[in-house]
């Protein structure tokens, strides 16, 4: 899963960012308003944590120019700002969640971790496909009950398949949300990942879709008939 945070104290920016890496995630950073506006424009996100107290652009003009060109990407905002009525235009401007300064950081990712479920369709933090289980609260990976190690990498692929299961996604779709934006990205490397956690999970979850790109489905779910997996 591939997250944006705007924040233009680089400090804190830099601390945000740390956690999301450390919980998972693949994460870019802007420091002022028409950085963050241009990115969130640009790029595939699945969720952007957002100040509004932005240098060059405020962030309650950056969110609502996202939504009004149909950007969708659940929005964290984060504020010094206390009042109710600036907890209302920003909702009323587009966003999903609101937190204020200061903050802990278990509770930006908690409610980064709801806003993700809630994108996609889930209802708790435990993703389960088959027998294989992901605890996104806790970062943990099992099979028939028997925790599995992964690399970042295979973590960050096997969580965007687990949050998006029983649709097929394309390669070019998982480099968009694997990697972030200063990382070499080669779609072949997604072949090797997906090798790697069918080893791993030794389970038949992670179907190639001929021409498609890959399905995670419980291994008795064959998919569209008219694209059988190989």
């Amino acid at each position: 899963m591939r997250l944006l945070v705007v924040e233009d104290d680089r400090d804190l920016n830099r601390q945000i960012v740390t956690a999301l890496v450390d919980a998972g995630y693949a994460v870019d950073r802007a420091f002022d308003g028409e950085e963050g506006w241009f990115l969130g424009d640009t790029e595939p996100y699945d969720a952007v944590v957002l100040d509004l107290g932005l240098p060059r652009k405020d962030g309650l003009s950056v969110l609502g120019e996202w939504r009004k060109t149909g950007r969708t990407m659940p929005v964290l905002i984060l504020t010094a700002r206390d009042r109710w009525s600036d907890k209302v235009q920003g909702f009323d401007a587009g966003a999903d969640d609101y937190v204020a300064k200061p903050f802990h950081m278990e509770e930006i990712l908690a409610r980064l971790r709801a806003l993700l479920r809630r994108a996609t369709g889930h209802a708790t933090s435990e993703l389960a496909c088959g027998p294989v289980l992901l605890d996104t609260r806790a970062g943990r990976v099992s099979v028939d009950g028997q925790p599995v190690k992964l690399t970042s990498h295979e973590y960050r692929l096997l969580s965007y398949l687990m949050h998006h299961a029983g649709r097929v996604v394309s390669r070019s779709e998982i480099v968009d949300h694997l990697y972030d934006q200063d990382f070499d990205r080669d779609s072949n490397t997604i072949e090797v990942f997906v090798g790697r956690l069918r080893k791993k999970l030794g389970a038949d979850v992670i179907k190639t879709m001929r021409g498609l790109g890959y399905l995670l489905a419980p291994p008795e779910t064959n998919g569209d008939a008219s694209h059988r997996p190989r």
